[in-house]
This record gives C-alpha cells, structure tokens and sequence, in this order.
C-alpha cells in the first residue's frame, strides 16, 4: 500500500496533530514500508503453529522478598519541603482541596 504525504497529512488532522509539510513528505515512506512489511508478514505461513503469548515457559519469575535496612524515615523526609505524620504532605489536585 502506497501512503502518500496527503494521506499522511489526513491523518494527522484526524488525530488533531500539526506536522511541517517536510515532516509529512519524510513520513509517507517510512509507513509505506511500514505497511508493505505488514502484508510480508501476512503471508507467513501459520498452520500448525501454536499462538504463544511469552516465549519462554517460565512463571512468576521472581526473587524472594527479604527484609533489608532501608533509609530511615527522618533522613528520606529530611529534603520534603513539607512532612506531617510521617509523610510527605503535597498540595492537593483535585477540586475540593481536601485531604482524604
């Protein structure tokens, strides 16, 4: 499938997205090519193949949870520019202002 920079053009202006007409001619051939190595792919043969969501056979993979010293709790609130009952107080960014 042939992009055009027109076409590129199009859709930009669908996804409310302003692009320099330089952008847009260096654009249509990077997604032509794209496209054409889309279609290869369509022709791989698949049959019997099985759909694999991850390649490797492994499960929760992951390391055991050790309890390690950690920063203590004045030093890490040391450089908040505002702490109260233990943790750092921000401003609120919801309407209402409230805490919680």
């Amino acid at each position: 499938m042939k992009i055009t920079a027109e076409t590129v053009s199009h859709v930009a202006r669908l996804a409310r997205l302003a692009m320099p007409p330089e952008d847009l001619r260096q654009l249509a051939p990077q997604l032509s090519d794209i496209l054409e190595y889309a279609e290869q792919l369509q022709q791989v043969q698949l049959d019997g193949v099985e759909p694999t969501s991850h390649p490797f056979h492994e499960v929760n993979v992951l390391r055991d949870d050790v309890v390690r010293p950690s920063l203590p709790r004045d030093l890490a609130l040391a450089n908040a520019p505002e702490a109260e009952a233990g943790q750092v107080r921000v401003p609120a960014v919801l309407e209402g202002g409230g805490g919680a």
